[in-house]
């Protein structure tokens, strides 16, 4: 047990100043979401994104005041990106206004450029799901190594900072290097790269995080990992319609998005605002998968619809979308997912693997030819 508390890790903390603004991080307010775990340590700055590359030594000068405190065994300090008042008012003119003059003119760029926070991948698809328990994660991860199974250089993103899964899933422990301090480098395991919050905070820490601290997380995790050359990036979304997605949405040039739902009509209900949520950013869905389809007895053969079956298949049709392809509730998907070998790698040659390798490899198809699109600009009315 941590031997020491937040108010020592603040104490620390104010030893270091904003050069710019002459005080310490904590009395600027700049601190937040101090999370302790035995022994290791993250939290955030908070910044306008413009500061975000100024302020890289005052981050490291962050961690090192941290790690002079007895007991602290690692140190992870992240930049999120808030925004200023003035970005704000701009963003909610639909992109154009006045100066004082009364001349009109468009709003300053305010993101990097499409490309540039994985330069290296060649598609980036979204894995998404209206609400959570559906088994989005479960599934991005097999998509995943049923990709790289096929030959292809895959990478996965886990984006739900608030319920990283992908660590345990993917039987991957540890903390990334980074050999520079500046880059960190993915962590691997089953043939793919992988980059997740739950590397850096405990796993049985909970995220306690604003929203431009999601985004600025999720930022860092794409801009500052060297993924190198991927044939595909899958990003495992976390569930519903929030911050995290808007953010993918508008800082990335995704080339599809794919929609992981169960047959019953609750989910299927928010599956639809997913579908919904991603025509309105203009990233094409690539098309549905119905997961928990049906079960299977593995005694007698008995097949049992638990959750209904079809409606995701009928939910395509009607949405005008790609059916996939259906998953079964079989209680080796959990287990091998618990165990961080995922099925496809455990049981390659069962008819379970088998559904995803299909579903991998439609979705290759689908998006192999197509050119990196350029991210919608967002507005808010």
């Amino acid at each position: 047990m941590a031997s020491f508390g937040e108010q020592q890790v603040l104490t620390a903390l104010k030893s270091v100043m904003d050069p710019e603004r002459g005080r310490d991080l904590v009395s600027l307010g700049m601190v937040s979401g101090i999370a302790i775990r035995d022994g290791n340590v993250v939290f955030s700055i908070e910044t306008e994104p413009s500061r975000a590359a100024a302020l890289e030594p005052v981050r490291k000068a962050a961690e090192r005041a941290v790690e002079a405190i007895p007991g602290v065994l690692s140190v992870s300090a992240l930049l999120t990106g808030a925004r200023a008042p003035q970005a704000q008012a701009r963003t909610q003119t639909a992109g154009h206004g006045h100066d004082h003059h009364g001349h009109a003119h468009a709003a300053p760029a305010q993101r990097p450029a499409p490309k540039s926070l994985v330069p290296g991948a060649r598609a980036i698809v979204a894995v998404a799901s209206g609400k959570g328990g559906v088994g989005k994660s479960t599934t991005t991860t097999n998509l995943a190594v049923a990709l790289a199974a096929q030959g292809l250089k895959v990478g996965l993103l886990d984006a739900d900072v608030f319920g990283p899964s992908q660590p345990r899933m993917l039987g991957i422990t540890g903390r990334p290097r980074s050999p520079d301090g500046k880059i960190l480098e993915p962590m691997r395991n089953h043939g793919i790269v992988c980059m997740s919050i739950g590397f850096l905070v405990p796993e049985d820490t909970a995220t306690i995080w604003r929203g431009p601290m999601v985004m600025g997380a999720l930022q860092q995790m794409l801009r500052d990992v060297a993924w190198g050359e991927l044939d595909i990036l899958l990003v495992d979304m976390p569930p519903g319609t929030g911050d995290a997605q808007l953010t993918m949405a508008q800082q990335v040039p995704l080339a599809g998005a794919i929609i992981v739902s169960t047959p019953q009509d609750i989910a299927l209900l928010d599956a639809r605002k997913g579908i919904a949520m991603f025509a309105k950013v203009e990233v094409p869905v690539l098309g549905i998968i119905e997961n928990m389809s049906y079960f299977c007895c593995p005694n007698c053969g008995h097949r049992t619809e638990i959750f209904s079956h079809g409606g995701a298949r009928l939910e395509a049709e009607k949405l005008g979308a790609e059916f996939l392809g259906e998953i079964p509730l079989d209680i080796r998907i959990r287990e091998t997912s618990d165990a961080g070998t995922p099925i496809v790698v455990e049981e390659p040659d069962s008819p379970l693997s088998q559904a995803y390798m299909q579903i991998a490899a439609r979705v290759w198809e689908k998006i192999s030819g197509t050119v990196p699109r350029q991210a919608p600009k967002i507005t808010i009315d």
